[in-house]
């Protein structure tokens, strides 16, 4: 079969033939691939950044959010028959901490998981992949065109069940309300496909939603936050005490983009009892000030938290798919926009190489 390939630490990419898997045991499925989607990590990945081959090799097929139709199942699996779609979740566990032992990698405490097509495991750029079913999502036919969002949405589903969870334990007037989110006034910081999924999940749930970043108003961004009823505010054009005047008490603050110091200062504006959800992984950047005394008077003062969210557990990426479905019926046509480009395996380079100003998901299909 053919898979994209990298060398890691280098920008050595390249399609090869490679030995297409086969099951093995009983509890495993074989996949087809149809897409995988491309994001910031892929990128710094073929740039030379973070990558690890599996142990005993030199190299890694890379890609990671994927969507897949099973061609063969083993005898012990119950959830797929062939023709089913499927999506593989990333993240494997390690074999030693309390966190992995019950199912959960995204809260590794060792820090040893590996990552289909980021660490130690080989990903889902090829044209076939085997694994075991409790690794596998089903998918609803309805969603297929952009099934290949489900793993950015379980990334954005684990970051808000985590903000519920704490504020629902601390706040008491929460504690009996399911959806938490019913007329909160949230921020989501940055509209690069996260933002914009986390936007529709905030929206779905009722929260009103302004989102932030420095794209002109016409973008394709703008508009699809638009068309699910939130407010843009312009960061390189507006003042964000604009912001502050319009929507004075902001529950959430949903952070997509990973640049600290507009962390930093979006914190001033959370409001008393407000949670700051960090999802966005900030590169090399400027030192910046912080008025640190300042900064722990408002969090101790205001009752304020703030708290990071890496990965996603297998039920959250259930629970993605469950939102794109409904998404994809409350605004028709909107959530397929973000697929903004897509292009045959063999033009990977160009996948890679190329940006344009309306970029949103860039997809490789694979078939």
């Amino acid at each position: 079969m053919k898979a994209i390939t990298l060398t890691p630490h280098t920008t050595q990419v390249q399609i090869k033939d490679w030995p297409e898997p086969q099951i093995q045991n009983p509890d495993e499925i074989k996949t087809q691939v149809l897409s995988v989607g491309i994001c910031g990590t892929d990128r710094e990945e073929v740039s030379g950044g973070r990558a690890d081959a599996p142990l005993g090799e030199k190299e890694l097929i890379i890609g990671h959010e994927m969507l897949s139709r099973v061609v063969e199942v083993g005898k012990q699996v119950k959830n797929f028959k062939v023709g089913d779609l499927a999506v593989i979740s990333v993240r494997r566990e390690c074999p030693n901490c309390p966190a992995c032992n019950m199912a959960r990698s995204d809260m590794c405490m060792t820090g040893n998981y590996t990552e289909r097509g980021i660490k130690g495991r080989h990903g889902f750029q090829a044209e076939f992949v085997v694994d075991k079913e409790k690794y596998a999502i089903p998918v609803a036919p309805e969603v297929q065109k952009i099934a290949v969002l489900a793993e950015p949405m379980s990334v954005v589903q684990k970051a808000i069940e985590q903000a519920g969870i704490i504020q629902r334990a601390r706040l008491p007037y929460l504690q009996n309300k399911p959806n938490w989110l019913e007329g909160k006034c949230t921020i989501v910081a940055g509209l690069g496909p996260i933002g914009i999924l986390a936007a529709l999940a905030l929206r779905l749930r009722g929260a009103n939603v302004v989102g932030l970043d420095i794209v002109d108003e016409t973008s394709p961004r703008v508009k699809i936050l638009q068309e699910i009823g939130g407010t843009y505010f312009n960061g390189k054009k507006d003042d964000p005490k604009e912001i502050a005047q319009k929507h004075p008490y902001i529950d959430v603050i949903f952070d997509g983009a990973g640049i600290a110091k507009l962390d930093f200062d979006l914190l001033g504006m959370l409001g008393i009892n407000g949670i700051f959800v960090l999802t966005g992984v900030p590169g090399d950047q400027r030192l910046i000030n912080v008025d640190g005394a300042a900064l722990m008077r408002k969090l101790v003062l205001k009752n304020q938290v703030m708290v990071g969210s890496v990965n996603e557990s297998l039920e959250n990426f259930k629970m993605g798919i469950a939102d794109l479905v409904a998404a994809s019926k409350k605004w028709p046509g909107t959530v397929d926009k973000m697929i903004t480009q897509r292009y045959p395996y063999k033009d990977f380079a160009a996948a890679f190489g190329k940006h344009t100003q309306d970029e949103i998901k860039v997809v490789i299909d694979w078939t």
